[in-house]
This record gives structure tokens, sequence and C-alpha cells, in this order.
């Protein structure tokens, strides 16, 4: 057995684990910037952090200007905030768009990124940072990724660097009692495809199998309260845990096919990310099956599933009435994604005609 594996987060997991962990925060410095949007002022993410930080006599400044889907303009004003502050560290509160900007300002306040910062070749001088998720998809509390806006591009594109793992992650699923069934239902559904991209892609090994299974097998358990839309603190604390799992996996693994895919539904079409990914997962799947069947199989059957008829059965009615969208456009978004770079990341080819039939089979007019 050979593999290599690398998450150097610290996890502390638990109820009101911020305001009983605040000795974490001391370490990182006096002065921090707050990086969040709004909800984090009415789910009490932000009332606890601030009184872990004053318990230990820290300052901070608060930036919670940051859009749904983060865009470069935003993450360049929170590098200049963090600078102007004199923030010493990054505590990022929300779902996976502050999460990511965080990652992106952190690098941003220490570092000149040019006029393209996704071609930027970041270096090793990134503020600490410290991040508490309030919805259970991205995992971006325990990857080394940023995924941003590209305007140029029309998509959105991932930068990574290892300086870009948080330090400490907290986990606690009270933060997530007031999220709507919409945002539950298709942040779990982005978990979910991260574990199931995770085992299909070329650098899947033992350990992130093992975590990605243990994530699906949670998930699955969850689906009945996904599906009915009412959640106990249980419910959210194991989808935080699920989504941390699958988390872990793409931080060695990486994404694959769907994830190039749902840019575009996501950039063209306003569709959340989870419920992109959601709207093309089996039909991907179906691919796999006809191209690696073994392979598939194992993936489905982790995920409680015996084909990609059934995870799509299941997933339907988290996602409604589904996008309509014209052949014309579909061949385009066919064409970008057969270009991503996480194409060549899946055991399994996806040429353009590939892509094109996942497409159209999935939101086809």
């Amino acid at each position: 057995m050979e593999f290599r594996y690398y998450m150097p987060v610290r996890i502390v997991c638990g109820r009101d684990c911020v305001k009983k962990g605040a000795e974490e925060f001391a370490a990182f410095g006096k002065k921090c910037l707050i990086v969040t949007g709004k909800s984090s002022a009415g789910n009490g993410a932000l009332a606890d952090v601030q009184a872990a930080l004053a318990r230990n006599g820290q300052e901070w400044t608060v930036f919670d200007r940051i859009p749904p889907n983060p865009t470069v303009e935003s993450v360049r004003e929170g590098g200049r905030l963090a600078r102007e502050c004199g923030a010493e560290f990054i505590v990022a509160i929300g779902g996976g768009s502050p999460m990511d900007a965080a990652k992106a300002i952190a690098m941003l306040a220490r570092q000149d990124a040019g006029e393209d910062i996704f071609s930027y070749k970041s270096g090793a001088d990134v503020l600490p940072m410290v991040h508490i998720p309030t919805t259970a998809g991205t995992g971006s509390e325990v990857t080394p990724y940023a995924i941003l806006t590209n305007d140029e591009k029309e998509t959105k594109t991932s930068i990574s660097n290892p300086a870009f793992f948080p330090k400490t992650a907290f986990l606690d699923g009270k933060y997530m009692r007031g999220l709507g069934q919409e945002t539950t239902a298709y942040t779990a559904i982005d978990a979910m495809s991260h574990a199931m991209e995770g085992m299909l892609s070329v650098r899947a090994g033992e350990l992130t199998d093992a975590l990605a299974k243990e994530s699906l097998r949670i998930l699955r358990g969850e689906l009945p309260a996904l599906t009915k839309g009412e959640y106990t603190d249980e419910d959210r604390d194991a989808l935080l845990y699920a989504a941390a799992l699958a988390g872990m996996v793409i931080a060695n693994t990486g994404t694959c096919a769907v994830h190039s895919m749902g840019y575009s539904l996501t950039y063209f079409h306003g569709a959340p990310h989870g419920r992109a990914n959601g709207l093309l997962l089996p039909e991907f799947f179906a691919v796999c099956e006809e191209k690696l069947p073994g392979r598939a199989k194992e993936i489905l059957g982790a995920a409680g599933f015996a084909s990609h008829e059934e995870l799509a059965a299941a997933l339907a009615p988290l996602l409604g009435e589904r996008e309509k969208i014209g052949e014309g456009l579909l061949r385009g978004y066919a064409h970008k994604a057969s270009v991503n770079k996480n194409i060549k990341n899946c055991r399994v080819f996806f040429g353009e005609e590939d892509l094109f039939r996942v497409f159209s089979r999935s939101v086809g007019e």
C-alpha cells in the first residue's frame, strides 16, 4: 500500500466550541480581520467569535461584504482592509464563499498578486486563518483551495496553495439552525459530490477512499431529514462532520468533471454550486457506469445506491424543477468544461461529447 496524505488543520468540534476554545485564537496575534457574509450576525457565530477575541484582549475589524460567489474585486478590497487595520490573522465565518474569500484575502494582505490573481504563483507568506463553517457543504475549512469568480473566462476558477490551509477549524452545527431548506440541501449535495468525485480522482488512495466512504455513509443516513426538511441538532452536526470529511478527501484528491461542468450553471444561470452539482451528478455517473463499471458501483454503493437511477431518484425531491437550457448553450458549456484542468483529474475520461451528453440529459430542453 502506498499513498500520501496531508491535512494540517487543527479541528475543534462540539457545541459552543468557539466560546469554550477562546485560547485557540490567542496564539495568532493581537489584531484580526473577520471575513464573513451578512448571515453570521444572525446565527450567533459572529457574536461568539467576538466574545472569544474579547476574552483574549484581541482587537478585530469586520469585513462582511463577501458576495455569494466571491469576486476578485471583493477579495482585493478585503486584502487592502487587512493591511490598513494591521491584521495579524484572519477569522472566516460562513459558507464556502466567505471561507474561500478569506484565503485569497490572507494572501493579498501579504503579497502583491498583480493584475491576474489566477495566474499568480502564491508564496507561503499568508496570514494565518481560523475558519468557522456555518453551512455543511464546501469543506473549505480543511482544504487549500479558494474558488473565485473569473469574469475574464466566464467561470469560477480555483487558486491553490498549501499555505491556504487554515490553522484551526471550529465545527458547531448550532450555527446552521436558521439555514433555509434549499441551502441545507444544496450544501449537503455539494459534500456528496466532493466525496464521490474524490473517489474517482486519479489521486485517490486507500485513506481518501476511507474518508469518502464514511462521509457518504453519514450523508445517506441524513437523506430522510434532507427530504423532509426537518432537522435535529444531531442532524446538523452530522451534516457538518460529513462535509468536513469530504473536504479532507478533496484536499488531497481534488475534484473531477462535475465541478468543471457545474461552474457554467452557476456563472450563467445563477444555480447555487451544490444544486449545479446535484443536477449533473446522476448522468455523470451514468457515463462512469459504462466506462468504469466496477469503480462506479463501488462509489454508488458507498452512498447507498445500486445505480445512477437510484441516485437520481434520491436527489430529485431536493432539486425540484430543473433548469431547461438550449442545445447551443450546452455545447458551449461542454467545450468550456473540456479544457478545465479537473477533466484530467478523473479516472474516467470525459470527452466533449460525453460532457454534452451529461449536460443535455441533466438540464437540456
